[in-house]
């Protein structure tokens, strides 16, 4: 009896592993249909229209490149100011060490608008900031310097998140090693840590630069005009409906598959 209660357990066992099994597939499948389906549709109705429309559409032109122009320009500079960042919080304990870190991660938290309207406070002309900079020529809101601004706040925090762990992942040791060996700290940093460091560097750098051309909210709040790609998709629709801005949608979501196609080729383990 014990030996056949026990047989009777096991099958009644894998008899449910078996359902849950099939509920968890079928739960990740409709999952992965809802995520991937609107894409598909997008692209397979429109994609062919969005690509043509670049050689007549000349607004469509210059709008994907001050997208790719202002996306780029935002990720250097996280870059420059995330790097020393992301560096001093793998690496250093500190008072004020987990403050800094929620600080960094509430860009990724607020509402986009939210976040636009708190950049033209500080960088509209009636600020101190933006007076300033009108004093010395250079107007911040209602340019590509205010698409910078809002691409930048929004992003960045990626980078600093990416590059965190990617240096936490390069052994300490080895910079002490090369301290040993007569390098300055510097100079350790950029013969050992940054080159170790280097992929996950790029990978972070890359989804910065893809968070960038994606931002709408905070972009339409500082900048409307000149138009990045998402705010003149949601002005065409606005104007003039579903089908004129169809097909630049669709030309974004063919973009994003370039930053996907590098995140692809960065991650992708060395074969022995």
């Amino acid at each position: 009896m014990s030996v056949a209660g026990g047989a009777g357990d096991g099958r009644s066992r894998g008899a449910s592993h078996a359902v849950l099994s099939v509920i968890a597939a079928l739960f990740a499948s409709l999952l992965l249909l809802f995520l991937a389906a609107p894409i598909l549709r997008l692209v397979t109705e429109s994609g062919g229209e969005g690509i043509a429309k670049l050689a007549t559409d000349g607004e469509l032109r210059r709008s994907l490149m001050l997208t790719g122009l202002t996306a780029t320009v935002a990720t250097l500079l996280g870059v420059l100011g995330g790097t020393p960042l992301a560096w001093l919080l793998a690496r250093r304990e500190f008072p004020g060490r987990a403050m800094l870190s929620a600080l960094l991660d509430l860009p990724l938290l607020i509402p986009h608008p939210v976040a636009g309207i708190a950049l033209l406070l500080l960088l509209g002309r009636e600020s101190a900031v933006g007076g300033a900079a009108l004093e010395l020529g250079l107007r911040i809101v209602g340019t590509p310097l205010g698409i910078v601004a809002a691409m930048l706040f929004v992003s960045a925090p990626l980078f600093v998140s990416g590059a965190r762990e990617a240096f936490a992942k390069v052994d300490a040791r080895y910079e002490g090693v090369a301290r040993t060996l007569g390098d300055r700290p510097w100079r350790a940093f950029h013969r050992v840590t940054l080159p170790l460091a280097g992929r996950g560097l790029l990978a972070s750098a890359v989804v910065m630069w893809a968070r960038a051309v994606s931002e709408f909210g905070a972009i339409v709040i500082l900048t409307y005009n000149p138009k990045v790609a998402s705010v003149l998709s949601y002005d065409r629709f606005t104007s003039f409906g579903l089908d004129e801005a169809l097909p630049v949608a669709a030309v974004l979501a063919l973009l994003a598959l370039i930053p996907l196609t590098a995140l692809r080729a960065l991650r992708q383990e060395r074969r022995p």
